[in-house]
């Protein structure tokens, strides 16, 4: 059986680095600090509690929810500057991990998480500039694939309107050649 994955229309491609106008979403979220790798495992976990039963349904009980792709995470950031490179690790070390949610729910429908420290957030459509790359994405891997991500939207004069994310699409079992990843940052229409 197929895992989700956000719905997007592609609008320009540009080799590795592609512009996609995603539709509104439903996420899982919550907000770790640490290291890009601590706090990915951490926020994963919680969010993984949250998929695997720990809520609490519209008609009672817990419910399990079919895992999405990908896992997302994105640094708390201030204003992004369009005079240099924005890189993951240049942030003050909190994190937001988010799961989308399963394209069947809408927010009345999702069970509540049981814990506080997990949130359900809607997203409107949105465009991004992606760029995708194979491998491990370690911070040092990251912060090339920002910087190149963050060039193409300067040498555009696309405006960034989030902190770049990290999707990973693969469980960590995935050879690396085998990942999916990319980094995705949000821009203003033109």
């Amino acid at each position: 059986m197929a895992t989700e994955e956000p719905k997007y229309e592609v609008v320009g491609k540009f080799g590795d680095i592609e512009l996609r106008l995603y539709e509104p979403m439903i996420v899982a979220e919550t907000w770790v600090d640490g290291s890009m790798d601590d706090a990915s495992g951490r926020g994963f976990r919680l969010i993984a509690d949250y998929i695997f039963g720990n809520n609490t349904a519209v008609a009672g009980g817990s419910r399990e929810i079919p895992m999405t792709a990908p896992v997302t995470m994105e640094p708390e950031s201030k204003k992004i500057s369009m005079t240099a490179p924005v890189t993951m690790e240049e942030q003050e070390g909190r994190w937001r991990v988010h799961f989308v949610m399963p394209s069947l729910y809408t927010m009345e429908t999702l069970p509540a998480p049981n814990n506080d420290a997990v949130k359900l957030r809607e997203i409107p459509e949105k465009y991004y500039a992606v760029i995708q790359f194979s491998g491990f994405a370690g911070e040092e891997k990251v912060a090339k694939k920002t910087a190149e991500l963050m060039a193409f939207l300067a040498e555009r004069e696309l405006e960034p309107l989030s902190a770049p994310e990290l999707a990973r699409y693969d469980p960590p079992w995935t050879l690396p050649f085998f990942r999916r990843n990319e980094v995705m940052v949000a821009y203003a229409a033109q």
